[in-house]
């Protein structure tokens, strides 16, 4: 089956100009309107002032998207939570019945490596949610990145879940994770998780470098950028913990889970934090876009040799 692709994104593939996908769950589910659509608008805006070229990913009446015009992000804003939240799992439904869906992580992941995009920039992962003990409760993105060879930028994965354990589940797929400029895994709204990685590359040449070595070597899979939030923004760890910890307890009382979780908790910290949290989201997936553009261009440079 093939995407779809804007004139834009067809043009740059072929001339093997730099893409950067994005996806679409965080406008749908991940911020309110209108903050969601004027985030959009300006992750895409930073993508080309960095000379590469915006693609987001959705599924649209059935059909696999990369790239939407203005008019397609703001329905996508507007209707939100009305549009079906969909991972790699449920995409055989949405196109069967040619539905709308918002991609996450994991099918962005897997729409971006079938149009032949490769960098992906995002807020922050899935991972393995705490509890996951009793609960099995792991995020279909780590599975997908022993699949799909798209690297992914983000701001380390959200700090609601359980970072010790998707550090490993990480390590057990082969999933390199590459602190950009830290030796430390980022947490999402903080800089620091007390998570020591192995691996760091300080320039996007170096990130390019090693995409391009991982997949001449045929070990397939992504790649994880691990790109901390601007220290202007970051809301520190010991700050952000027990608000994390309130909406936990709340989510649990109220019997939520599954993929409802994190929309609730990544709001329901936003009314906590009274519009910090939501400050600081918009700032890293910002930097996370620029990021990738510079890593993108560094990729697509390579590839002309």
């Amino acid at each position: 089956m093939k995407v779809k692709l804007t004139p834009e994104v067809k043009s740059a593939l072929a001339k093997k100009k730099p893409v950067v996908a994005l996806e679409s769950t965080i406008i749908a589910h991940g911020m309110p309107f209108p903050q969601n659509l004027e985030m959009a608008r300006k992750v895409e805006k930073v993508i080309r002032s960095e000379g590469a070229v915006p693609a987001t990913i959705a599924v649209i009446d059935g059909a696999l998207r990369a790239g939407l015009t203005d008019k397609e992000l703001e329905r996508f804003a507007k209707e939100g939570p009305g549009i079906l939240k969909v991972s790699t799992r449920d995409l055989p439904l949405v196109v069967a019945k040619k539905l709308n869906g918002a991609t996450t992580v994991a099918s962005t992941m897997r729409i971006a490596a079938m149009a032949g995009i490769h960098v992906f920039a995002t807020g922050g992962i899935g991972g393995v949610h705490r509890g996951a003990e009793k609960t099995f409760d792991v995020s279909a993105d780590l599975i997908e990145f022993s699949k799909s060879n798209v690297a992914v930028v983000t701001a380390g994965a959200k700090s609601i879940l359980d970072l010790a354990l998707t550090l490993e589940v990480l390590e057990t797929q082969g999933v390199p994770v590459v602190g950009f400029g830290t030796d430390e895994f980022p947490a999402f709204f903080s800089r620091q998780s007390g998570h020591r990685l192995t691996l760091r590359a300080d320039t996007a040449k170096e990130v390019a470098a090693m995409m391009r070595a991982k997949w001449a070597m045929g070990l397939s899979g992504g790649m994880v950028i691990a790109n901390p939030i601007p220290a202007e923004h970051e809301i520190p760890a010991v700050q952000i913990a027990p608000y994390i910890e309130r909406a936990i307890a709340e989510a649990n009382a109220k019997g939520i889970h599954g993929k409802d979780v994190t929309p609730f908790l990544l709001k329901r910290i936003t009314e906590i934090t009274e519009g910090r949290s939501l400050t600081a989201n918009l700032q890293l997936v910002l930097y996370n876009a620029r990021i990738a553009a510079q890593i993108a261009k560094e990729f697509a440079r390579s590839s002309k040799k």
